[in-house]
Parts: structure tokens; sequence; C-alpha cells
């Protein structure tokens, strides 16, 4: 043991004497320690030390962490796992690491080292934050903001009100991720809507549509027997592609690029379930690429059914019905469930932060460290990998050899990223994708209920519990999306609206209401010199009259409201463009091609960094896959290297 004892004052004394201490006082102990190797002038290659040497270092690595103040949290149980599973069958990686972290507790330098650190608390961050920690990984999320939740978060923006600042309403959230983290323990509660949406029409008629298909029927008749009749069955072909169509997104995405056996493998596996379906492929392939308006008028002849089911397609997308590729974005709205009713939408109890905190609280039994008001200024990388992140407000820096970004493409390549660090054709792919947005979100706190025309009453009624389409025809949708098409905010915009207070009294005072109103269209580009900082609230009076017409007691029932332009979406929320979905939810943006082709699998051309957000397959909306499926190729890659943090 003599002789152990002094390969370890060796090397500590080896360190002191190199000319580039910066090598081991840094945030990167694996280049650290690849730097004492080189630069040490009697130590050498560590590697041609003796096994028990090379456990020395170890062994009083493990001593220095586990007395005195904790220089290393968490890293004796790392040594001390080495130690146990023997040298010999670590992975080099990890035995460097481990030798490293023994290293920096001996100079008793304080750094913090995590198997993986999160960029951004949103919903799919906290997933993927939670499935890491369950095996074990030593986990860290870095929020911006003040809160986490991302643009899935509840708010006190008016007093005693509990606001969906972003998000409004819930059915894609995976099932499967609320009965793996046990969410419903954690206050996670879903209120189902019925009906499900209300449109009133100019003419004093109105249409009703929810889960109950005799209901359905009835309200359907009164404008079209033929569309009535029909109607379970288009219910039914959405079922059938939804066979089809859901398993995929739970699936990692192939490399189209240089496809592997995997990759192979994965393209069998897409392809089959579309040949089962015979001569109804046909139907699947429209669904994925076709206008919805010509799916619309096919099935059906009544406007105001066909205005109803038209608004699915084109919510959060800079596009009108006629444009293809919104058949998919109509599909992939109703492909949700509440409560094991497929198709079914609600409101989260509380708000939609309801979803997030149980999430967080899921993480934090988990031992995820969650900090906010911390944003990330940069991802470190050296040689081509991640070493860790640096923070904007006190310059900190953590290390892990794992970096899942929530954030966008864009601000995780250009913002976060040097774009040296990138091959230039991946630099340009990225520079490619499409944010183009035309969503507006406004909260407004109510002293009353909207009488509708078309419904009339200030009591809470059916018509009062999902959504409420202003959006009487699809030539009507087309000549809103016809000014946005000419960068200008819609003289008649689409209004979908929704009132959860009735639903769920928890989010409001007594005797009050809130309501949401998600606004189509308004381009984030804009010409003639305008900005939305000038246009913001004339923009807003706008939809206010507009909904006025159709309940005349509206306006003067607002107390307050909010008015979230495209560009306050960017700003709070980091959603480049404004853009819902991280992304243009597009054909050529879509599966294999999200974010870009060759790298739809979550990793990226850095190693170790991952994409874990909307900006990776499948997308938008509060669904959790995203978040899960990084996770999984997160573990996969490191069990390929033998590299299991603990």
């Amino acid at each position: 043991m003599k002789q152990e004892a002094l390969v370890v004052v060796e090397v500590h004394q080896n360190i002191r004497r190199l000319s580039q201490p910066d090598l081991v006082m840094g945030t990167e102990p694996v280049q650290a320690f690849q730097g004492l190797i080189l630069n040490g002038d009697r130590v050498g290659s560590l590697f041609s030390y003796p096994v028990n040497a090379q456990r020395a270092i170890l062994i009083e690595g493990k001593k220095r962490c586990q007395s005195g103040p904790k220089i290393l949290p968490g890293c004796g149980k790392a040594i001390s796992a080495a130690l146990m599973e023997g040298l010999a069958p670590l992975h080099v990686h990890n035995w460097v690491r481990y030798t490293a972290i023994a290293i920096q507790a001996l100079l008793g330098m304080k750094t913090t080292n995590y198997d993986a650190i999160i960029v951004g608390a949103g919903h799919n961050g906290l997933v993927t934050a939670c499935y890491l920690a369950r095996v074990g990984w030593k986990v860290l999320v870095l929020e911006r903001r003040d809160i986490v939740g991302g643009t899935c978060v509840t708010e006190e923006t008016f007093p005693g009100f509990k606001v969906s600042t972003a998000a409004y309403v819930n059915s894609l959230f995976r099932k499967e991720i609320i009965q793996d983290l046990h969410l419903e323990s954690y206050g996670l509660k879903i209120l189902e809507r019925n009906p499900s949406s209300f449109t009133p029409f100019p003419d004093g008629r109105h249409l009703l549509l929810g889960p109950d298909p005799t209901v359905n029927h009835q309200q359907i008749a009164k404008f079209s027997l033929r569309d009535a009749n029909a109607y379970p069955a288009y219910e039914a072909m959405l079922e059938r592609m939804a066979t089809v169509l859901e398993p995929l997104l739970t699936m990692s995405p192939p490399n189209l690029v240089t496809p592997g056996l995997r990759d192979l493998w994965t393209l069998y596996r897409t392809g089959k379930p579309f040949q089962a379906l015979g001569p109804a492929m046909s139907e699947a392939f429209e669904i994925l690429t076709a206008p919805a308006r010509q799916i619309l008028d096919r099935w059906f002849e009544s406007e105001a059914l066909k205005a109803t089911l038209a608004t699915d397609a084109v919510i959060g997308a800079m596009a009108s019905p006629s444009t293809p590729g919104t058949a998919y974005v109509l599909f992939h709205h109703v492909m949700g469930e509440t409560n094991g009713k497929r198709g079914v939408w609600g409101y989260v109890q509380g708000g939609m932060g309801g979803i997030t905190q149980s999430l967080a609280s899921a993480a934090r039994d988990l031992k995820v460290e969650i900090r906010c008001e911390a944003e990330v200024a940069k991802i470190l990388v050296r040689d081509g990998t991640v070493q860790g992140v640096a923070l904007a407000n006190n310059g900190e820096e953590c290390n892990a050899p794992v970096i899942a970004s929530n954030a966008d493409a864009q601000v995780t390549f250009t913002r976060l990223l040097d774009s040296k660090q990138l091959p230039p054709e991946f630099a340009e792919s990225i520079s490619r994708i499409s944010y183009e947005s035309a969503s507006l979100k406004i909260n407004v706190a109510l002293g009353e209920l909207p009488n509708f025309l078309a419904c009339p009453g200030l009591e809470p009624g059916p018509h009062h519990r999902g959504t409420i389409h202003i959006s009487p025809d699809q030539d009507y949708i087309e000549r809103a999306f016809d000014d946005a098409k000419y960068g200008q905010p819609s003289q008649r915009p689409i209004l979908e609206c929704t009132i959860p207070s009735v639903v769920d009294p928890t989010v409001a005072p007594p005797g009050k209401h809130l309501m949401s109103i998600f606004v189509q269209y308004a381009p984030y580009q804009l010409r003639g010199g305008s900005t939305w900082d000038d246009l913001r609230e004339s923009f807003a009076d706008r939809c206010f009259a507009l909904l006025n017409e159709y309940a005349p007691n509206f306006q003067r029932a607002v107390l307050a409201r909010q008015v979230l332009t495209p560009l306050d979406l960017e700003r709070t929320f980091n959603l480049t463009g404004g853009n819902i979905f991280q992304g243009a939810m597009t054909l050529n943006q879509l599966f294999a091609c999200r974010p870009v082709p060759g790298f739809a699998d979550y990793h990226t051309p850095i190693s170790g960094l991952y994409l874990c957000g909307a900006a990776a397959h499948p997308g938008g909306g509060v669904m959790g896959a995203a978040g899960a499926n990084a996770a999984r190729e997160i573990l996969r890659s490191a069990s390929l290297r033998r590299f299991s943090p603990l």
C-alpha cells in the first residue's frame, strides 16, 4: 500500500507542475485528465500503471469525497461503483471520467458534475429528466424563467385567476407517461369537456359536437342529414388511421441519409401497418399529404360542419385548409384521448401547469435538481463532444457528458452553440427550417359569461364548456389567411375561445370567469413598417369586436386582458418566430425530416448533445412523446458505449 500511496502523491505533484493548470481547473474533467497524461513530466501514460496503483487513485478520491465538505456531491457513489465493478470491465471513457473526478477531489477543486443536463424545464424536458433519473442518473434541469413548464404553465396573471398562459387544453399528453411517472398521485387531473365544441353562426343557428354520437347526429342533421349519417364513418376513418399513424409518435425515426441496419428495420416497421390497410392505404397517404379542405369537401356538404372541423387543421400553422399537408395537422389534433376516451379534449384542473408541476414533483422525488432563473448562455463543446453548459447570470459552468436541449433547433444550434462547431451541411439544413407562424393568444378575465345570440343565457350552459369557434365557413378561413399571406393581421380573424372556469371553477374567483382566445391569423412577419408592439392592442380590440357580434355583452364583461403576439411568444417562451410547434408541422418537417434528415433520432452532430423537445419528432402539442423518446435514445446510446452514469 506504501507504493500505491506514493503513486497518488506523484500524480498530485505532477498536477501542480502542469504548464497549463487550466486543463484541470476548468469544467471538463475528461479533457483535464487527458491533459495530465500528455503534460505530466513523470506521470506519462497513467494507463501503464498497474491496476492496484490505478485503484489507489480512485480509493483516495473516494475518501476525499466522503469526508469533509461535499466537494463533489454524488461522485463518491460513482467511484465506489467503479471500484465494485473492477477497472477491467469499465469502458475507457468511464475510467477516465471517474479518475478525473478523483483527481479533482484530491486538489479540493469545487466543480459540479452531472450525468445529464436538460436545457429548459418545459414538459418535454421534465419528461426526459424523469426517465433518466428513474435509472439512477444524476440530472440537472435548467430553466430560464422563474417557473417550470415552458409553454405549459399556470400563472396568476390577474389577481385570483389561474391562467393557462400559453397552452390551454389537453388531449395529446401520453397516457403511458402519466402511468410510468404516477403523475395522478402528484395531483394531475384531467377534466373532460362535453360537448367538445360550439360554433355559433351569424344567422342565429349553432352547432354542438362532442363524444355523444346521438347528440352529434341531431346537431349535424340541423344542417345536413347526409352529413349527419356520414359523420360516424368519418370518425371511423380517423380511428383506422390512428392504428397506423399513432404508433409512429413513440418511434425514433430512421436516418434516411446514411441508413444502417437499425434504420432499415425501422423503415420496415413503419411500412408494415400501411400494408395491412390494403386499399385503405390511399386514405392514409392522403391524410399525410393532402389539404384538409380536399378531405372535408369529399366527406361533407355542410359548411357549418366543415368550418368547425377545419379549424383543427390550421391551429398554429401559417396555412389555410386548402394548403397541402394540413390534413395531417387536422389528424394530429384528434389523435389524443382523455381518461381513455379517444378524441376527447379536456382541461387540466388548476390550469395547464398541473401537468408540468406534477412532472416537476415526480422529478424532484427522483432526485432531479431543478433550477429556475438559470438561463443557459452556452453549451460547452470540445473536439466535437459536449462538456457541459455555462449559465448567463453568473458564468457558472456545470459539467455533464449528456446535454438534452428542450429549446427549438434555431435556439440550440445558433444561439447556444458556435456555428463553427457544426458540420457546414448540418448548419445549412438547420437554417432552412421554417418557423412561419400566425398565432396570437389573448387571456381574458370576465365578470360574466358571454351571452351568445345563438344560445342565449348568462348561466353556464353546454355551449360554454368546449371550444367556441368563430369561423362560419371555409371561405371565411381562406380570406383570413389571405390577409396573413401578405403580411397583415386578419381583418376578420378566426377565434377559438375556451372558458375553463365553467368546467373547473378553481381557476377563477367565485362569480368570475376565465377565457382563452387563440387567434388565427397574426403573422410574425409584418409588412408596411408596423411592429407587433404597435399593433398588439388594436388587433386585440378587433378580435373583441368580432366576438361581440356573436355575444353582445362580451366587451363590457371584460375585467382584464393579456395579449401575447407572436413576438411576445418568442420573447417569453423562446419560440423562434412565435411558432408554437418549435417549427412548422409541414410534410418536409415531420418524422424522419424533423428537425432535419439524418438527425431525426434525437442525436445531433455534437457527441452527447440531444434534442428532447417539440423541435424533434413527433413535433408540437403538449404530448411528452419527444421527451420520452429522447430519453430512450440517450439511454440506448449509453448502453451501447457501456457508459452508465451512477
